[in-house]
């Protein structure tokens, strides 16, 4: 049985990517800021063997708490999927700094703490895959305007994780920022493009049937390789 580990699992894409991986028979580590008031997590004991754990992505001693709780315990995936969209002033004429660099931490440090602190976990799996929620907001390719925070810190994280692939290569483990899609969520909004339903089953996917020939490059939910 392989062990999925998921950020941010309290709502939206963590929410689903938990009921579908438990639904799938695989044991999911589910962790958010307040476990106690997640009841539509809680709810998911019954579905499949979900264990729920206190994580505050931010934090140093939260994410070493959470390592030291799960030492010597394999996990096969880790999903980084907890983020923020940041404030509604990311524009050149009204930039809140604070808040910038408030979702730089939680989109681009946060990930990279958390990755390297589980990584002798994913060193126990005979398949080790990390999973980035990413965006194609942050791809150079892009034309878009506004949204600086959010775009700069998405970019950030894909050259993170980019650079976490070459550096784990030797160690079998495979490295991938992935965007989601626009998706139904209290972040994406009621006008997005997808459900959370097909999204969450193209990660899932997706994340199942990962190779290292895949590793270090950016992905869409349904499979479609993206311009960085």
């Amino acid at each position: 049985m392989e062990t999925v580990l998921i950020t941010g699992a309290n709502r939206g894409i963590g929410l689903a990517l938990t009921e579908v991986f438990l639904a799938q028979g695989k044991r999911v580590i589910a962790t958010c800021r307040q476990p106690e008031a997640a009841s539509a997590l809680q709810a998911l004991h019954s579905q499949g063997e979900l264990t729920i754990l206190p994580l505050e992505v931010t934090a140093a001693a939260s994410i070493s708490e959470l390592a030291t709780s799960l030492q010597g315990q394999a996990i096969d995936i880790v999903f980084n999927n907890a983020g923020v969209l940041g404030g509604e002033q990311q524009s050149v004429d009204e930039m809140d700094i604070a808040d910038w660099a408030n979702v730089l931490a939680i989109n681009t440090i946060a990930p990279f703490q958390l990755s390297v602190a589980l990584k002798p976990n994913l060193l126990l799996s005979k398949r080790p895959r990390l999973i980035t929620i990413s965006s194609s907001m942050g791809s150079l390719a892009g034309t878009s305007t506004n949204m600086y925070s959010y775009r700069s810190s998405k970019a950030a994280v894909n050259k993170v994780m980019q650079v976490l692939s070459n550096e784990w290569a030797a160690d079998g483990i495979i490295v991938c920022p992935v965007h989601p899609g626009w998706v139904r969520t209290d972040m994406g909004g009621a006008d997005a493009d997808i459900s959370v339903e097909e999204s969450t089953s193209g990660l899932v996917a997706l994340a199942n049937n990962l190779t290292a020939a895949q590793s270090g490059r950016f992905w869409s939910y349904d499979g479609e390789e993206l311009p960085w």
